[in-house]
């Protein structure tokens, strides 16, 4: 037996994907933080296994529930090979994830700035290169008519879809805010932290780099923001930050329209609002939230800032555990669904936009929904307008979708 592994197994907050493999249904578990290589595939007979992963259980605790709430028989053997395996693709969170995110953390900290992690993959690598692609995406689009809201442009929600699926989208909600980015001096960027916490926010003292350089990260009021919330406890995720793409999609297309000049930047991940969309609790009831909105608001009240929401709407299909694929029906009654959601951004009704997925129990699983909430929150009724929205497919049978939109806020 396996001596090296926690005596009770946690496992991390992942997002589990079902594929098919030789012709059976497997669930794919990947870390991501990208700090390992290895990939998990588990048959889907044994999969409910890593449920029962919740640091409470033995491994024999972990097969008696399993026989007793699932029916599946496996030995203590069995189980601690699965564990050992889970742990070396480090997705135990008490395991050897523990040292493994030491390390890593320490190296991002001591960098000169992040690094663009998905330089290459989702954008090219050059800046050359990457100003040729999103020209090309922005002339591919109209150019916006005269817009409609009056006042200064200080929110935006922008999506962190790839690029090749949300291309459209983007240009279009940068080309509109293009003429109203010239005087601003701070970008306040809330990103989904797509493995996080519920309710977290978490900040970062590093510079986000593109290929067109780094945007200086304002370490002053990232400090005052970490003093109000908890301290330390304010970058207890901090190295999620290494992989996470939300923050540095929409970073990468701030910086094209801004690389003549110096803009400031407050990089913040947004965890997860499931205990909120359940009814478990209220986003008041945590402190960090309102002391991140005290202070960001009393800042961006002061300053030419801008707050952007790097986050998608709906993700919905097999693709994310839903049992039927979308066929045209559930495609309009989709369309439909979010088109409310989209109403209370462009309303600046930040309860509302939330009250939607609690009402539905978030059955549309939007994962930009904290950071879009905390921006409207900052914004305190800015209104706006809406720019392409899209249901990009999840999967290659097209009965899965991620549906995105752009959106700017006015405080006119």
């Amino acid at each position: 037996m396996n001596t090296n592994i926690p005596e009770r197994p946690r496992l991390r907050p992942v997002e589990p994907h079902w594929i098919e493999h030789q012709g059976m249904p497997c669930l794919y578990l990947r870390d991501p933080l990208n700090l390992s290589d290895f990939t998990i595939l588990l048959p889907q007979s044994v999969a409910p296994a890593v449920a029962l992963m919740d640091g409470e259980r033995t491994i024999a605790e972990i097969r008696t529930s399993l026989a007793l709430r699932a029916g599946i028989t496996m030995t203590d053997a069995n189980l601690t090979d699965m564990v050992a395996q889970l742990d070396r693709a480090l997705l135990i969170e008490n395991g050897a994830y523990v040292g493994a995110v030491a390390e890593a953390l320490n190296a991002y900290r001591e960098a000169e700035y992040r690094p663009p992690s998905h330089a290459g993959a989702v954008y090219p690598e050059r800046a050359d290169e990457l100003a040729e692609t999103l020209n090309g995406y922005l002339a591919a689009v109209h150019s916006p008519s005269e817009r409609s809201a009056t006042g200064s442009l200080v929110g935006m929600v922008c999506p962190h879809i790839d690029y090749n699926r949300g291309h459209a989208t983007y240009a279009e909600v940068w080309q509109a805010a293009a003429p109203d980015l010239a005087d601003v001096e701070l970008v306040v960027i809330l990103g989904t932290n797509h493995s996080g916490s519920p309710g977290s926010v978490t900040l970062t003292r590093q510079s986000y780099a593109t290929p067109y350089g780094a945007l200086p990260n304002d370490t002053e009021i990232v400090d005052r923001l970490a003093d109000a919330m908890d301290g330390a406890g304010a970058f207890g995720e901090e190295i999620h930050h290494t992989s996470e793409h939300s923050i540095e999609l929409a970073a990468v297309w701030l910086h094209h329209f801004t690389r003549s000049r110096d803009v400031k930047v407050v990089p913040a991940l947004c965890g997860s609002f499931a205990h909120v969309t359940s009814g478990v609790s209220e986003p008041g009831d945590i402190g960090r939230l309102d002391a991140f909105i005290d202070v960001m608001g009393g800042v961006i009240a002061q300053r030419r800032a801008l707050v952007i929401a790097a986050g998608d709407l709906a993700h919905v299909g097999p693709a994310f555990g839903d049992r039927l694929p979308l066929d045209a029906d559930a495609r309009s009654n989709l369309a439909t669904a979010d088109q409310k959601s989209i109403d209370a951004i462009l309303a600046g009704d930040p309860e509302a936009f939330l009250d939607l997925s609690r009402q539905e129990e978030d059955a549309r699983k939007i994962c930009g929904l904290s950071a879009i909430y905390l921006t409207l929150r900052l914004l305190q009724g800015a209104q706006g307008e809406a720019f392409g929205y899209d249901q990009c497919p999840a999967d290659d049978q097209n009965g899965s979708a991620v549906s995105i939109v752009g959106a700017l806020l006015y405080d006119g």
